[in-house]
């Protein structure tokens, strides 16, 4: 909008003038609310909107949250009003009813108009965002999933879960996340306010998954530097950590394998970097491994130093970490294609089996995976798309990331089986035989054996662990910057102008948290943690947060968000899966999960029933937040009990409020 020049035009509504001094616009210029008496909007004392005028509408499409004025600083007295603010407009133009909030809600408030970090590039965003999506699980989970469940059949339940769950909740959270432009709790008083515990049960998931996460990088970690060697430890069975069942069949003798035999690359992993023949299980843990902490230490040090500056430093990171494992996956699938017996993994991989489509658990594994693999519910995609310029176009960003992920992880598939094609070929057994191993065990026995026994096996290992570490690390920043974001926005007079320290404290908080994953018996506390403090917690979290925005918040208000950011409205595909069809998704997956827990075993050992427990009360602890913030909202709210539920159902302020509560144009 362009302005006339006055010589009062930038008069702050601080001043103390008559009416005939005030100005003639309003605007914003250099930080400060200036007056106009154009009667396009009608701005209403304590609403959530603007509402336009009839012969406004256009002008009213564009009015947005994305940049705003700063805040005067103005007196308050007890009642919340501005004092001696006696520059008014004219009664018959524009009726103006301006108030601000005293104490530390003001005091955030006020912080959050100011101009917010924002990506460098666009590019910087989505290979972030490509980096939290594409991590470890693609490269082992999809793969195990897929043949186990119909191998190419597995495709057609996996494709229709993406459509109608996974990439709609995808954009969901982008969308939220950029208008809003908050974290994963204070977002909440903008949405719906009595679920606000959402936010803090997410951080405190992302919590738990940094304590073990970490520690599996840092197990390849362990075997990237171990790989710097003429000969790869793990391809003999004369070394300290060996036994009398080590037998290694690549060797130019001629070895049979029999029942007790132990491959030397599983007696690496489980005798000399885990080390779980120290212990007895999780009720005896034993010691801690001083080599996996180093490499944990280091691992933190690269994390913190990436992150502690924002999203302006781990957007220049992530074009390593996010870039580098897709080169690397290129050089493996070249090189496993051209391996004697590749054809063979590749058929196990994708012959269909149609049999297993009448399997409710089939559908159950496509919708599981398809929803952990784009990873909603992290609190990961609002807050980096909190950083998103107001108009970028989100909608696109959501398809072409999660394409991106489905497809990064239907290619991890080949680069896994030509792998396990040409084990079989070399045990002369089927690859059923050789696929047994699952989740971490795949990449850190399976196929690193098959890579110490190529040419070259050196280089092969140290570009796959490599590979490894940057697939992980990015999927740590995000996670941490999802708390670290959720945090600063709501408690911005806190920690605002200590992100550093935060960040510091935080990542201390996570190493310290990853002790227990470090001893001997460490492996199954991972494993554990892998299957009940995420998975049921993040399901039952990312299910209200929808029921919240599509029912509370409302369907219809959600997609006039989004076409005022985009400038067009969902059609009803979007609207029809955001109010009904993902729900019921998370739902059916949940209830499944409930109804069927996982029989937890590692290697030798068989998880006892009081683990179960265990493990139901971690996952418990997260979204018990849900439940108890809602009620403390209802004791602290005043009125009746339907006056309380009605104020916590109704969103707090608008988004990004440029003055008290009045929501102005981005200019």
């Amino acid at each position: 909008m362009e302005k006339k020049a006055t010589s009062n035009e930038t008069e702050p509504l601080t001043c103390r003038k008559d009416v005939s001094d005030c100005n003639e616009e309003d605007c914003k210029e250099n930080g400060l609310l200036v007056r106009t008496t154009k009667p396009a909007l009608r701005l209403v004392e304590n609403g959530s909107k603007v509402h336009p005028s009839q012969g406004d509408k256009g002008e009213a499409a564009q009015i947005s949250n994305g940049y705003s004025g700063v805040q005067s600083s103005l007196p308050c007295s007890g009642m919340g009003e501005v004092e001696d603010a006696q520059c008014t407009a004219p009664a018959a133009t524009t009726t103006t009813t301006t108030s601000t909030t005293c104490g530390a809600e003001g005091q955030q408030q006020l912080i959050e108009l100011e101009d917010r970090e924002t990506w460098s590039k666009k590019i910087d965003f989505l290979l972030s965002v490509i980096g939290y999506a594409v991590d470890l699980g693609n490269v082992w989970r999809f793969p195990y999933i897929c043949y186990q469940n119909g191998g190419g059949a597995f495709l057609i339940p996996y494709t229709i879960m993406a459509i109608f769950g996974g990439i709609p909740l995808f954009y969901m959270e982008l969308a939220l996340g950029q208008y809003h432009r908050n974290g994963c709790i204070s977002i909440w008083r903008k949405i719906c306010p009595i679920f606000k515990g959402i936010g803090f049960a997410i951080c405190v998931i992302d919590l738990y998954v940094a304590s073990y996460y970490n520690t599996i990088m840092a197990w390849a970690f362990y075997y990237l530097v171990s790989s710097f060697t003429a000969q790869l430890p793990w391809t003999s069975c004369t070394n300290a950590w060996n036994t009398g069942n080590c037998t290694n069949y690549f060797s130019k003798d001629n070895v049979s394998w029999s029942l007790h035999s132990i491959s030397p690359a599983e007696e690496f992993y489980t005798r000399q970097v885990l080390q779980v023949h120290r212990s007895n299980g999780l009720d005896d843990l034993g010691g801690i491994s001083w080599q996996l902490t180093l490499c944990l230490l280091l691992i933190f040090t690269i994390v913190y130093f990436s992150i502690w500056k924002g999203v302006k430093t781990s957007g220049k990171v992530v074009w390593v970490t996010a870039t580098f494992p897709y080169i690397i996956l290129f050089i493996l699938l070249v090189r496993g294609a051209t391996l004697p017996g590749a054809w063979r993994g590749v058929l196990y991989y994708l012959k269909p089996d149609w049999q297993k489509l009448l399997a409710t658990e089939v559908w159950v594994d496509a919708a599981a995976q398809i929803f952990f693999s784009l990873g909603p519910g992290f609190g990961v995609l609002l807050a980096y798309a909190s950083y998103n310029k107001f108009h970028n176009n989100c909608y696109q960003d959501a398809l072409v990331t999660s394409t991106v992920n489905c497809v990064t992880s239907f290619v991890s598939g080949f680069v896994i089986f030509t792998v396990l094609g040409y084990m079989a070929e070399m045990r002369n057994e089927d690859v059923s035989e050789v696929a047994k191993d699952t989740g971490p065990s795949l990449l850190f026995i399976t196929y690193a054996e098959a890579i110490a026994n190529m040419p070259a096996s050196t280089f092969f290992a140290i570009i796959f662990f490599l590979m490894l570490l940057t697939l992980g690390l990015d999927s740590t920043f995000a996670g941490l910057e999802g708390v670290i974001t959720g945090v600063l926005d709501e408690f911005p007079h806190v920690w605002s102008k200590h992100r550093e320290l935060f960040v510091l404290g935080l990542t201390i908080m996570c190493f310290l948290g990853s002790l227990a994953t470090l001893t001997f018996g460490g492996a199954y506390v991972v494993k554990l943690f892998e299957e009940y403090a995420t998975g049921p917690a993040v399901l039952t979290v990312v299910f209200l947060e929808a029921v919240a925005v599509a029912w509370f918040y409302g369907i219809t208000q959600f997609c006039n968000d989004v076409k005022e950011m985009l400038g067009f409205t969902p059609g009803w595909y979007w609207r029809v899966c955001w109010a009904v069809v993902s729900p019921i998704f998370l739902l059916f997956v949940t209830c499944s999960f409930l109804s069927n827990p996982p029989e937890l075993r590692l290697f030798d050992y068989t998880y006892p029933y009081w683990t179960t427990v265990v493990g139901y009360c971690i996952g418990t602890s997260s979204i018990i937040c849900i439940p108890i913030y809602m009620v403390y909202r209802l004791i602290i709210t005043p009125g009746t009990l339907k006056e309380r539920i009605l104020k916590s159902i109704t969103p707090e302020t608008a988004t990004e409020v440029p003055f008290g509560d009045i929501r102005m144009n981005a200019v």
